[in-house]
């Protein structure tokens, strides 16, 4: 197998984030009579302040700093209003697995994955366990093992096309490959590396560092988790202002200061 077929880290990709329409922030203020400014230009801190503001008609009032009324939003856990901020992203360089453990967080987040029924893995890669990466004859177990699989699933792709193309000769070329690939993906291992787009609201990602992000977590997607972090970390700050990356027993783990906000 090739080099370059071998994955041993995610690739994280901010593909979207909110904007604000400045022209309907100040109609809605002109119209209730308020006054409302603020010192962030991060789109997903203003969308949250406002949200947080709109619950107690506070606009003008109060903490003055973007970051004082967040981090009094979220030392109060007043979680519902970081919700409305989004942010997508498009993740490769991770395994089945790992998306088996993604996909389980369901509130606020959406997905969308590569299909094996509609792309053929023969050229698939893989994802090595980062437990594997750290001896080699364990990885020399694990590479055969990965080729083993990866040949079984050419192999079968080969012996069932022609099978396919005589019993199901009304199919177009795409569902003939479909019913192929839909079968013999049935040997790939959940080592083999998939591409996800992934949306979450900063409530859902707040959750999912805090479980993920933990020593106890699985480590692969552990390491999402703080790539993943530290690319909304930059983003927005105040939203992640109690949140950091640590060295636990020499592994990086994110720390929570405010839990379940």
């Amino acid at each position: 197998m090739k080099k370059e077929q071998i994955i041993t880290e995610p690739r994280v990709y901010l593909i979207g984030k909110q904007s604000i329409d400045e022209k309907m922030v100040k109609n809605f203020l002109d119209d209730e009579g308020c006054v409302f400014e603020t010192d962030t230009e991060v789109p997903a801190e203003i969308i949250a302040e406002m949200a947080g503001r709109t619950c107690y008609m506070s606009f003008g009032k109060g903490r003055k700093t973007n970051a004082e009324y967040l981090e009094r939003i979220i030392s109060s856990h007043h979680g519902s209003v970081l919700e409305h901020a989004v942010w997508n992203f498009l993740i490769t360089g991770v395994s089945r697995s790992l998306t088996h453990e993604l996909i389980r967080h369901r509130a606020g987040w959406a997905y969308s994955m590569l299909s094996q029924r509609y792309v053929d893995e023969s050229d698939a890669r893989y994802v090595c366990p980062p437990l594997y990466r750290e001896n080699k004859e364990l990885y020399s177990k694990w590479l055969e093992a990965v080729e083993i699989a990866h040949k079984m699933y050419c192999d079968l792709v080969s012996a069932t096309e022609p099978f396919v193309t005589e019993s199901h000769p009304d199919l177009s070329i795409t569902e003939r490959r479909k019913i192929v690939r839909q079968s013999a993906r049935s040997v790939l291992p959940n080592a083999c590396e998939t591409k996800i787009f992934v949306s979450a609201n900063a409530r859902a990602l707040r959750h999912f560092f805090e479980m993920r992000g933990s020593l106890h977590a699985d480590t692969e997607i552990r390491e999402l988790a703080v790539a993943m972090f530290r690319i909304v970390k930059e983003e927005s700050p105040n939203i992640f202002a109690d949140l950091n990356v640590v060295l636990e027993n020499d592994v990086e783990v994110i720390e929570v200061k405010h839990s379940k906000v």
